[in-house]
């Protein structure tokens, strides 16, 4: 008989947890306060689900221990993602090195999760909280939630952090893990769209383009990402200002404002501006201002930039100043956003921050309390947008679970030592 495992969190992180534990040889309980496992791993990649990718590097990833975190990715990385899922009966596709189950269905991934589990015998423990974990003086993990008390020889945390509250991620489980002995690294919102001071963004709201967005800090660049760029009435988002999202929020911890500057022509030299211009010039002598920028970017963000460069549309170009022409090019090259916060945890798609990397052994056992492991989003690792937070996920999921399920020697002498010892109703009450 193996060990008795019990895993708090049936998210993606969990379930990987439970299969890996369960497929050696231990008996799993996985509590999850909701009504059923996996709600938040339904939403991820606007319901497709990208569970990884084939260009994996640590360079997707912040985290205040990246050597811990390369090990663990060197052991299971997307070779070993893929043979998991595979193994278990998703066939998988790759678009562009992103990988997605063929159907592009997230319920797919969730359900051949949940047959795996179940073919396992794991028990589900649906509705329940957990609210405290203590380790009785015969080393039994004593876990209570919804008025019961239940007893494992290991526990994993897979809680999840503090991002998609309504789907059970409320930061609770960074109080179990404090309550054992663990710091927390301050947790802030990743992967989420940024709110601006320019009231002027409504005229432009609902522009999507290609952008290069650099983050300033006190006028030194403290990060940069290319992608498209999505204009809202608040701010900015898209996939180059989710990127950015977490170095952002950790700066405003300390500063009022950041100041993002956006090139939308990264491509372009101000000499091939300053050359299409002249060539325009002299062919379109007789046009408006408006005609004359027309093509170059969005009409909503020419007509802006004409407005913010002091010029008037409908006047002659031949006639228009020529700083203020150039004004229009400074603008496409270095537009200037004064950030001012973040939409809240309820918008982010991942938390940044969590319990540090070194306070856990390399597989993932808690150093403050033995017996105790940690996977998912509530370790201080979060990925870039692309299926590297759900690569973690399993990664660390797995590697847990295999931990915690244990080898032979170890479980049977554990099992000699714990022989009679008292047990958790009478440890935690």
């Amino acid at each position: 008989m193996g060990y008795s495992v019990g895993i708090i969190g049936g998210g993606a992180a969990g379930l990987t947890a439970a299969i890996a534990a369960a497929g050696r040889g231990a008996q799993v309980t996985l509590i999850e306060r909701n009504d059923r496992p996996g709600k938040k791993l339904l939403a991820t990649g606007n319901g497709k689900c990208n569970l990884g990718n084939e260009n994996l590097s640590l360079d997707k990833y912040y985290t205040g221990h990246p050597d811990f975190l390369e090990g663990c990715l060197k052991r299971f990385g997307t070779a070993e993602t893929k043979a998991f899922f595979t193994g278990i009966g998703l066939m998988l596709k790759s678009k562009n090195g992103y990988l997605y189950p063929v159907s592009e269905q997230a319920s797919a991934v969730l359900d051949v999760l949940r047959y795996e589990a179940k073919a396992l015998e794991v028990t589900f423990v649906t509705g329940c909280k957990a609210e405290e974990i203590e380790i009785s003086p015969g080393d039994r993990k004593c876990v209570r939630g919804g008025g019961e008390i239940f007893s494992f020889d290991r526990v994993i945390l897979a809680c999840g952090g503090s991002a998609a509250p309504k789907t059970g991620s409320d930061g609770s489980g960074y109080l179990l893990a404090q309550r054992l002995g663990h710091s927390i690294i301050p947790t802030v919102p990743a992967l989420v769209q940024l709110k601006c001071r320019e009231n002027y963004l409504k005229s432009v709201s609902g522009v999507r383009t290609d952008a290069l967005v650099t983050v300033l800090r006190r006028g030194k660049v403290q990060a940069r990402e290319r992608g498209e760029l999505q204009l809202t009435d608040y701010g900015v988002s898209g996939i180059p200002v989710f990127q950015l999202s977490r170095v952002v929020n950790y700066i405003l911890k300390e500063e009022r404002e950041v100041e993002l500057v956006i090139d939308f022509l990264p491509d372009e030299t101000r000499e091939s501006f300053e050359t299409v211009c002249g060539d325009r010039a002299f062919l379109q002598k007789n046009r408006t201002v408006e005609e004359f920028f027309t093509g170059m970017l969005h009409k909503k963000l020419m007509m802006l930039f004409i407005r913010l460069a002091g010029l008037k549309a409908t006047e002659p170009v031949a006639a228009a100043d020529r700083k203020k022409v150039r004004r229009v090019y400074e603008l496409c090259r270095h537009w200037k956003l004064q950030v001012t916060g973040s939409n809240s945890y309820d918008n982010a798609q991942v938390c940044a921050g969590g319990v540090p990397l070194d306070e856990l052994t390399e597989q993932l056992e808690s150093k403050k309390a033995s017996g105790i492991y940690l996977a998912g989003e509530m370790l201080d690792v979060d990925g870039k947008c692309g299926g590297y937070n759900l690569q973690w996920a399993w990664c660390s999921g797995y590697l847990a679970g295999s931990a915690a399920a244990g080898d032979d020697r170890r479980m049977e002498k554990d099992m000699r030592e714990n022989e009679g010892t008292d047990s958790c109703s009478e440890s935690i009450r």
